[in-house]
């Protein structure tokens, strides 16, 4: 059962936590690398709100009374007088409330700044390498007795990626897949998406573009706002993951707690205009402006979602161990760690042609924190207080990087790349040849 809230309540973290836990949010946001002095420019503002606030409910109390005192006064000229004072009151309130509009605009646009609480069981530290790795897990593909050729040589080789011709369409960075590639990239797609089903998460098929507060409420604006691709006359953005849509299937709602868990999966290309610097992440496909990835996404009761973080991460891991990977999970430091996350495992494949361990998901509880922002409540029973829903969000996996880690793992002396066996009946060959 949905019903629809008519007003947005809270858009950011929880003010009261600002008001009430000022120096906890100034630890977190230190422990993040970011601006603890945000929390006293969120505190002034909110005070002169408040105040604000207060003065204009006091002169309205006041022209009420007044007006009713009017209508009951004999003398004229005194009726006259106090209507003169009464709108002198009506021009101080007028001028009060284009005042609150100016600092709620101000207070709304510094929340909108405010990165999500990290978790206590989030490790500190300033970057990433601090990030704790947990366990290393073997894979079961075959073990490579020869040098492993990395995938940008590998795949040219076998005319499986074209570089020149992505430059030649679309620039720097773009790049095509042909015939098995092309093959093998849909076949993770539909594998991925397959599993994702069976293990409880519904399928969706989504909008590639979406308006700019479904990007705000999934917290991705305005802080990534120089890295989303923006269709200017429409007012449509691209969009950099599914997360994004997904997070706001529910927006604007009021669910009932037997609705729970709420899990779902899809497909979209990401679109992201990432800034990239000169260095061994530029050769290859490992990093792009445009790439694919499934997405696995949880709508949670706020007690239940770290058990469904623990399970996305298993779910995660599974579609590595199905593949074959040997693989790795790091859980993040709070300098590493996403805009929205509170906590966050990464799940990192070798690809021992490029001799890295390479991200291919990303699995985070995030708390309320997208759910304030795209207004997404819960009633524990009819006529319940509403409270909000966690959300949840991993990849499942990106593609690009998994795509690497089938090349450079399962590549053969010959040059040929083996295709894993959960895979073939989708790509339809078990070996992949020079054409």
């Amino acid at each position: 059962m949905v019903h629809l809230i008519e007003l947005m309540i809270d858009t950011m973290i929880d003010l009261n936590i600002i008001r009430t836990q000022p120096d906890t949010v100034r630890t977190s946001l230190s422990n993040r690398g970011d601006k603890p002095e945000l929390v006293d420019a969120v505190l002034k503002l909110d005070a002169r709100r408040r105040e604000i606030l207060s003065q204009s409910e006091a002169l309205r109390g006041t022209r009420n009374m007044v007006s009713k005192e009017i209508g009951r006064m004999a003398d004229a000229a005194a009726r006259e007088t106090k209507k003169t004072e009464m709108r002198e009151v009506g021009e101080r309130i007028t001028a009060l409330e284009t005042d609150l509009s100016r600092i709620e605009t101000g207070l709304n646009a510094t929340m909108m700044t405010i990165p999500n609480l990290t978790d206590p069981r989030t490790p500190i530290g300033p970057d990433e390498d601090h990030n704790v790795i947990l366990r290393v897990v073997e894979g079961s593909h075959p073990e490579l007795d020869f040098e492993a050729t990395p995938h940008w040589d590998l795949g040219t080789r076998l005319g499986l990626i074209d570089f020149e011709r992505g430059t030649k369409l679309s620039g720097s960075r773009f790049y095509v897949l042909n015939g098995a590639a092309a093959r093998l990239q849909r076949a993770l797609i539909a594998f991925m998406l397959d599993l994702h089903t069976t293990q409880g998460y519904a399928e969706r098929y989504l909008p590639f573009v979406v308006k700019k507060h479904t990007l705000e409420a999934a917290g991705q604006l305005p802080k990534f706002i120089d890295n989303i691709y923006h269709d200017v006359e429409d007012d449509l953005w691209l969009v950099p993951t599914a997360e994004v849509p997904l997070t706001n299937l529910h927006g604007e709602e009021i669910l009932d707690s037997g609705d729970f868990p709420l899990r779902y999966t899809a497909y979209t290309p990401c679109f992201r205009r990432e800034k990239m610097s000169a260095g061994k992440d530029l050769r290859g496909i490992k990093r792009g402006y445009q790439f694919d990835k499934v997405e696995m996404y949880t709508f949670s009761l706020p007690e239940n979602s770290d058990a469904e973080l623990e399970k996305m991460r298993e779910d995660a891991e599974a579609t590595c161990a199905r593949l074959g990977f040997t693989y790795r999970v790091k859980q993040l430091c709070s300098g590493d760690i996403g805009f929205g996350s509170r906590i966050t495992y990464d799940i990192e494949v070798w690809a021992p042609g490029c001799k890295e361990w390479l991200e291919v998901s990303s699995v985070s509880n995030v708390g309320d924190f997208q759910a304030r922002r795209a207004n997404i409540k819960f009633r524990r029973e009819k006529g319940a207080k509403a409270e909000f829903v966690h959300t949840l969000n991993g990849s499942g996996l990106g593609m690009p990087r998994t795509m690497i880690a089938i090349m450079e793992n399962y590549q053969q002396r010959d040059g040929s790349i083996v295709v894993p066996e959960v895979l073939r009946s989708f790509v339809g060959t078990d070996v992949i040849r020079a054409s």
